[in-house]
């Protein structure tokens, strides 16, 4: 990041170093989500399991451009990613999206809900660290959280059954608020 804007950020308030732990884990986080939710979109098998594949992809690909999105951030506030691709891993904000050992689709359901609320508390926090202070971060921050809420809303809706006011994606990993700052 060029110094003046470093210095801009630092004198509204912000500590980089402390930033930069927070978005380097919530990149990780997004990786590995993507790994996990990879996983579990395969075995969501049968008539029940057909049913989610394409919203646990779209959650999925979205996932990963949220990684993808952060990454310039990170390099452009002077940082960098471990690595060693366990090291990432190990230090991502939320806990691995396992296989239930039953990966029954509403268990399924209940992990992939469990990420999805995990993310919103990573993007939110963030929010309210940045927010008035780093406002570049605090817009990228606040479009995953847009798309995170979606996801929890749409995982939500198929457990409980009770109507998220969500959609589907037209097409798969869309990233209708996250898609301005991927590079194409």
């Amino acid at each position: 990041m060029p110094e003046f804007n470093k210095k801009l950020i630092e004198k509204a308030g912000i500590n980089t170093d402390k930033l930069l732990n927070m978005l380097v884990k919530a990149a990780a986080a997004e990786f590995t989500t993507y790994y996990y939710y990879t996983i579990l979109r395969n075995q969501t098998t049968g008539l029940e399991g057909e049913a989610i594949k394409e919203i646990v992809e779209d959650a999925r690909i979205e996932d990963r451009n949220h990684f993808e999105a952060l990454i310039p951030r990170i390099y452009e506030l002077g940082g960098d990613l471990p690595r060693d691709v366990k090291e990432f891993a190990k230090i991502a904000a939320c806990k691995d999206a396992y296989l239930p050992e039953k990966p029954t689709t509403k268990n399924i359901l209940k992990v992939l809900l469990e990420a999805e609320r995990c993310a919103v508390g990573i993007y939110t926090e963030i929010c309210n660290y940045t927010f008035g202070k780093d406002p570049r971060t605090y817009d990228l921050a606040l479009a995953i959280l847009h798309e995170e809420i979606e996801h929890e809303a749409w995982f939500e809706e198929l457990l409980t059954g009770k109507p998220s006011g969500h959609f589907r994606r037209r097409t798969p990993g869309e990233s209708p608020y996250v898609s301005k700052f991927l590079k194409t």
